[in-house]
């Protein structure tokens, strides 16, 4: 059945009705990435919880951890959006992607933007990873840097890639997979929504970025994950085509298992994982840069037309 739900569903009620396909959706991923895990390398549940929270005393389960990772995401986002867009929307494609046609030259200046701006940004992730807490949030603290370090320890462990075939399965799970699913979700959907309930898009890029932040609970880097999403949102916004941030998206995450994977094998000295600034002069040139690739896509994308039949 295809778009059964009345297209003047409240937005707030269909966000509603989103969580009740993406929320079962990662738990149903999670039960068949532990079958799976279960039925090809012989990890039990209890296995699995172990080998999850304490990744290092499993040298052997990365191949099982990415294979979670991949089974999860693509369960959870990637298929739950497209499944309550079949019910949801008339026409889903539409729904994303009013504008259906972007020049490849516009496509390509979104994905350069996302490795011009990387300068630029390392000042947010240094001062995110540097803030300090006020004393009554002591508790919070401690917890955020806990989790942060399990997550950035868990990262490092999938993400030993030695090998051709690793890269590749890197990038589809770490580049291809988060760059549809999460695109699909936090722009697609909820920026979408939120900008129909509120007429206001900037509080919708805005709002739907700090969700997308959030989510990651990594909180000593949710602003520059925060900036990442504001960025995506309004490239999503100026060309009505989910596939613009997606490509931009893809080409974050790609650029990082790429240079983990070149570091690795001792061909770059690039730490992709530090959180140092770069130096200012080049943070001033990137920004510049970025300032300027940004004004080229906004008029790029706004002399385009739409076409007059875009249907939701």
């Amino acid at each position: 059945m295809k778009g059964f739900i009345s297209p003047a569903l409240h937005p707030f009620k269909s966000l509603l009705l989103f969580c009740l396909f993406v929320v079962p959706g990662l738990f149903i991923g999670n039960f068949l990435a532990m079958l799976l895990i279960k039925l090809i390398w012989g990890y039990g549940l209890t296995q699995i919880s172990e080998m999850l929270a304490n990744p290092s005393a499993y040298p052997d389960s990365r191949s099982a951890m990415v294979f979670f990772q991949g089974v999860v995401h693509l369960i959870g986002f990637t298929l739950a959006s497209l499944a309550f867009l079949k019910v949801y929307a008339h026409k889903p494609a539409a729904f994303l992607s009013p504008r259906p046609s972007i020049p490849g030259y516009l496509l390509l200046g979104s994905a350069v933007l996302m490795l011009v701006i990387l300068p630029a940004a390392s000042w947010l992730v240094y001062w995110n990873a540097n803030v300090d807490f006020p004393a009554f949030m002591d508790g919070f603290e401690q917890w955020a840097k806990a989790k942060e370090e399990y997550l950035r320890q868990l990262t490092l462990e999938m993400t030993k890639i030695n090998t051709v075939p690793q890269l590749l399965l890197g990038l589809m799970v770490f580049a291809v997979l988060p760059a549809i699913g999460e695109e699909l979700v936090f722009r697609g959907v909820v920026q979408n929504e939120l900008q129909r309930w509120w007429r206001n898009p900037h509080l919708a890029i805005w709002v739907a970025a700090i969700v997308f932040g959030i989510i990651h609970m990594q909180f000593y880097g949710v602003v520059p994950r925060i900036f990442l999403g504001v960025v995506f949102g309004y490239l999503y916004w100026w060309s009505g085509n989910i596939w613009v941030p997606i490509i931009g998206h893809f080409m974050n995450n790609g650029f990082m298992v790429l240079m983990m994977y070149l570091q690795q094998r001792g061909q770059v000295d690039l730490n992709v994982e530090s959180t140092e600034a770069s130096p200012w002069h080049v943070s001033l040139l990137s920004l510049a840069l970025s300032l300027g690739l940004l004004y080229v896509l906004y008029n790029g994308f706004r002399r385009l037309p739409f076409p007059a039949h875009a249907d939701e």
